[in-house]
């Protein structure tokens, strides 16, 4: 006869510095909240310039994002990460404010250089596209590829951009991303490859491509 074995239960998830500060924050601690804010400020930054594409639009929208959190960490519950729900702030901000965008005069990107070697995911998009072609020097292919990549981007629709930004750029896996837009890992996927597809479409007349 078998006797009945006690199974342990999984030991708690240990608390990161974010969690606890943002637990502090939903009591009222502004101090902690703070904190939080230098903790991530500039990620949320670079992040709302590469959905958004203009750097004093993006400094706008990361302080909206946080103003948005301050006013609505009572509602943050934790079933997330802290920085996964402002993230989410931040890229429907920025997104929104790319749809709005769009409806106007296109405006040149501007901002800083992105920061990829050409083992970057978003590198090899370009790359790909690229066949047999003759290899420049490293330094000069990589600000060419940024060019071009960043032409490319600036033609997609402010979702298929974020989802681009997000994985290929960001570098977040898909459940990452599934949480911060609030979509099953399944839809990231599908939308991820549209928006691959969508984007190595438009950068062939820059590669010399049919």
């Amino acid at each position: 006869m078998m006797k009945n074995r006690t199974i342990p239960a999984p030991a708690p998830r240990r608390a990161s510095e974010a969690d606890v500060l943002a637990e502090q924050a939903r009591g009222g601690d502004m101090g902690a909240f703070s904190r939080l804010a230098t903790l991530y400020m500039d990620r949320i930054v670079n992040t709302c310039w590469r959905v958004c594409g203009h750097w004093e639009d993006a400094q706008d929208l990361a302080q909206e994002a946080f103003l948005h959190a301050v006013q609505g960490i009572s509602s943050f519950q934790g079933r997330s990460g802290f920085y996964t729900w402002l993230f989410r702030i931040a890229v429907n901000l920025s997104i929104a404010h790319r749809r709005k965008q769009a409806r106007g005069p296109r405006l040149a990107p501007q901002g800083q250089e992105l920061d990829w070697d050409q083992n970057h995911q978003a590198a090899k998009l370009v790359g790909r596209t690229r066949g047999q072609a003759p290899q420049p020097a490293e330094a000069l292919q990589a600000k060419e590829t940024q060019r071009i990549l960043l032409a490319g981007l600036e033609e997609l629709d402010p979702e298929q951009r974020a989802m681009i930004v997000l994985r290929d750029i960001e570098d977040l896996d898909y459940r990452q991303i599934a949480e911060v837009l609030d979509v099953p890992v399944g839809t990231v996927k599908s939308r991820l490859h549209r928006a691959r597809m969508e984007l190595r479409a438009r950068l062939k007349p820059a590669l010399g491509e049919e």
